[in-house]
């Protein structure tokens, strides 16, 4: 059937507000700009990722810190945790951000704000609320949303996601956690030092088990010190049960039910190319449902672009934001198209004990078969390291014996994202690590002996 409504024709038509919204600068002021946003402005990162988070881990990680004081000769402890206070001084922090953006954007003459869900009815032709709205150029920069397991009973309780559960008014006496990557790893430690008593159920054997295999076994050990953590168990059924929920498992052990006031389920999160219909522009998704993009970050479809966690499983913000800048350039200069200037892209998981990445890992350089030589320093022997009573961390480097360049730096333990920038610049310079282990001074006693040390053994 022929659809017959008019289209409103734009240059530059931009699907979401997060990343999307950074690219216009004064170099499209004389283009006619839409942006599509069915949420908030910000994105995830800014509402209901990267920032609360980390202002809630923060929070959590000094009142964790005050329960292990004693070792030290220093009688403290926490008195009570005034969670709504927390929850109020986060967002009450946040939430004027995404509307005062919002309004910026509707205050300039060439940008129109379309709120709503969109999706794709033609060649580059998208609806929003029955508006068709077409340009030449478009950016889908719509983000991932989280991923719901297939769980008999999940949808006859209520749970939360990490795009619910921040904002609860209430502190959970005990919080059920489905799942054992980064986003489980950081809201049991939020939650747990804050008060919960918290479960985690995993259906492999480790928690963050992307990472290097060492600090995947290393940090589920320091976790289970911490809580009660299910390995290998599979989930029968979720049930409410006279206001609680119960979940029921399955283990190695047998058949077991747990019961708790809240649950949690973050499970990984998917990206949202499925639902912008993005198909019905000639966009074919991947097998993991991702929009395909070349280093130019350009679709297979001309004259659309692609980037954040609509395009890979690797959802970081510093890498969208990269890629947001790449995109604003290539789309201003079709003669000049450049590739993001960054190979490594490295991440961290701020939880107790942090971790922190960058490069490959051993199990993958084995499988390869390829040769590598490895480091791995203990934080306690180095002297600040030593000072602070530390007994977990590490940092593990491994090179390639013959170039000596570092393929993969793999940190856990106090400060990690921090210590690992200068890992990441001596790989994106190509300096060999006898180059970053020889040619500077390190600061005695700094935690910067981490990575020395460990240098020098390679």
């Amino acid at each position: 059937m022929h659809d017959d409504r008019e289209v409103t024709e734009l240059d530059l038509l931009i699907i979401g507000a997060g990343t999307g919204n950074t690219i216009l600068g004064p170099d499209f002021d004389d283009w006619r700009v839409g942006i599509v946003e069915r949420d908030l402005f910000g994105g995830t990162c800014m509402n209901r990722g990267c920032i609360p988070t980390k202002m809630l881990v923060y929070t959590a990680d000094l009142a964790h810190q005050a329960g292990d004081l004693g070792r030290f000769g220093i009688d403290a402890e926490v008195h009570g945790v005034r969670w709504a206070d927390v929850v109020d001084r986060v967002f009450d922090r946040i939430d004027p951000i995404a509307p005062a953006g919002e309004e910026y954007r509707e205050g300039q003459s060439n940008v129109t704000v379309i709120r709503g869900d969109g999706r794709f009815v033609a060649d580059k032709t998208i609806e929003v609320d029955g508006v068709h709205y077409r340009a030449d150029q478009i950016v889908l920069a719509a983000g991932a949303r989280p991923d719901m397991p297939l769980i008999p009973g999940l949808e006859t309780v209520p749970f939360e996601t990490s795009d619910t559960i921040m904002r609860r008014r209430e502190l959970p006496e005990h919080l059920i956690v489905i799942g054992g990557g980064y986003v489980a790893s950081e809201l049991a430690h939020v939650f747990g030092a804050l008060g919960s008593r918290i479960t985690i159920v995993n259906r492999s054997g480790q928690l963050l088990r992307h990472e290097d295999e060492a600090v995947s076994q290393r940090f589920t050990e320091c976790v289970q010190r911490r809580f009660e953590v299910l390995l290998d168990t599979d989930i029968e059924r979720v049930r409410g049960v006279d206001g609680d929920i119960t979940v029921d498992v399955m283990d190695g052990h047998g058949r077991r039910s747990l019961e708790g006031d809240a649950l949690l389920v973050a499970t990984g999160r998917i990206p949202n190319g499925d639902e912008l219909q993005v198909v019905k522009t000639g966009i074919t998704l991947d097998g993991a449902g991702y929009v395909p993009t070349d280093e130019f970050y350009r679709t297979e479809v001309e004259g659309i672009w692609a980037l954040g966690d609509i395009t890979t499983p690797l959802q970081l913000k510093h890498l969208a934001n990269a890629q947001g800048r790449v995109v604003a350039h290539n789309l201003v200069h079709p003669d000049d198209l450049r590739p993001m200037r960054a190979t490594h892209v490295p991440h961290a998981v701020f939880t107790h004990p942090q971790v922190a990445s960058v490069g490959i890992t051993e199990q993958v350089l084995r499988v390869a078969g390829r040769d590598y030589i490895t480091a791995t320093q203990a934080y306690g022997d180095v002297a600040y390291g030593w000072a602070m009573e530390e007994t977990d961390g590490f940092a593990k480097l491994i090179a390639d014996p013959d170039s000596r360049l570092l393929l993969g730096a793999h940190i856990i333990g106090p400060h990690a994202a921090t210590l690992i920038q200068q890992l990441i610049q001596g790989m994106e310079l190509s300096t060999t690590v006898d180059q970053m282990a020889h040619d500077q001074l390190y600061i005695h006693p700094a935690l910067g002996e981490l990575l020395e040390n460990a240098l020098l053994q390679l």
